[in-house]
């Protein structure tokens, strides 16, 4: 059974938006005080992390190469994340995954430097992202 769901990949043309979700409704942690954030893994490439929140916090940690085009937002209620991505290139052309931690905040948004891959041990299964020009 699948702790976290993601969901709205697809196939757009540059320049349109999509908006990913991730149910995290069977996620076995306290969502109220977790840290949840998007990555993404295009093919040859490493993963990287696009946005984090740390839920019941303010702040939100959104990568450079996404900044201005991606927003990070959740809804407590649902337990669901949320990935919305505007003026889409075809550089986020990735497989997105979503992931949950227990770390607190100092480490799911640093004020310096970015949250770590290895502090993340729940992963979803990937909605792909493809971006034609």
């Amino acid at each position: 059974q699948e702790r976290l769901v993601e969901s709205g990949g697809g196939s757009v043309q540059a320049g349109e938006s999509l908006r990913l979700s991730c149910s995290a409704f069977q996620y076995d942690g306290d969502y109220s005080s977790s840290c949840l954030g998007w990555f993404r893994q295009a093919p040859g490439k490493e993963r990287e992390r696009v946005a984090t929140v740390q839920i019941g916090g303010p702040s939100r940690y959104v990568a450079n190469s996404v900044a201005g085009r991606a927003t990070i937002s959740q809804d407590s209620a649902k337990k669901t994340l949320y990935l919305q991505m505007n003026n889409l290139k075809p550089e986020d052309t990735a497989m997105y995954y979503c992931a949950a931690s227990p770390i607190q905040a100092a480490r799911c948004v640093p004020l310096l430097g970015a949250p770590k891959e290895g502090d993340f041990p729940y992963w979803g299964q990937g909605t792909q992202v493809t971006v034609s020009s």
